[in-house]
């Protein structure tokens, strides 16, 4: 059944609950929704009201418009950036915070996705494009860097070298390109870019729900360790699964054929 609630009203974007979905829309289009400290502040204010909120499961984050997700950082305010600005590092601090969001996050690339946008997508659990989309890090070309994340998540997606070569070169990816070096996970027709979120949310929200914050807990922290380190998360992870009712639901859902009942205990 179709849980919908009202879209509170914000400057740079609109909101939507359905299906125990969040969705963001970037809605700056005229100006290819770039990111400003305005929008950084609402992104913030919509994260701490879904985070308490129970009727919330997962957030989809997207652009409106047909041509961009997010083409970066406004220049304008950029423009206007100094040292302290560059310490209190606030969209740096609002990514790691999506990254370590305790509910799923996907990022639905409804166009371009440069500079903090693709930084922005980069933080999400997925990501996936509409086959017009194009990606990339053109920071140096202004004379600085990928400072929102960039230089750390893109080489732990792509490898370094080619890490490297796209900040290097600001060199833009294709949709495709993006998908086979593994910087986006499913490429589609802009048409089925937000039924295909949907549909992957849906397909993440069947399973346990502390099943899958565990995992998000485990695989972010063990990328960034040794392999025995992150085994030793990973088992710590699951023997505490393992005294759940969700694994016992899960187990037994599964030994007579139903689909389970979760209910994150």
């Amino acid at each position: 059944m179709t849980n919908q609630q009202q879209p509170r009203t914000f400057e740079t974007m609109r909101i939507e609950v359905t299906d125990r979905v969040g969705t963001i829309t970037l809605d700056r289009p005229e100006q290819r929704n770039a990111l400003t400290s305005t929008m950084l502040t609402e992104i913030t204010q919509v994260l701490d009201a879904w985070e308490a909120d129970e009727t919330v499961r997962g957030i989809v984050v997207t652009g409106s418009g047909p041509t961009a997700f997010a083409a970066g950082a406004d220049i304008s305010e950029l423009a206007r950036w100094n040292l302290a600005d560059g310490l209190a590092a606030p969209m740096q601090r609002l990514y790691d915070r999506i990254q370590d969001f305790q509910k799923p996050t996907l990022a639905a690339l409804n166009g371009v996705a440069m500079g903090g946008g693709l930084e922005l997508a980069m933080a999400c659990d997925i990501r996936i494009a509409a086959d017009h989309a194009r990606m990339g890090l053109p920071e140096a070309g202004l004379g600085v860097l990928p400072g929102a994340g960039g230089t750390q998540r893109l080489s732990r997606l792509v490898g370094t070298g080619r890490a490297l070569e796209m900040i290097l070169t600001g060199r833009t990816l294709t949709a495709e390109q993006a998908e086979r070096c593994g910087l986006v996970t499913t490429v589609v027709p802009a048409a089925d870019l937000l039924p295909t979120a949907a549909e992957i949310m849906a397909t993440v929200l069947s399973k346990g729900p502390l099943a899958v914050r565990l995992a998000k807990l485990v695989i972010g922290p063990g990328s960034d360790t040794d392999q025995r380190t992150g085994l030793l998360l990973e088992q710590l992870a699951q023997t505490l699964l393992y005294t759940t009712e969700d694994k016992d639901e899960g187990a037994a859902a599964f030994l007579a054929k139903r689909a389970p009942d979760f209910e994150g205990r």
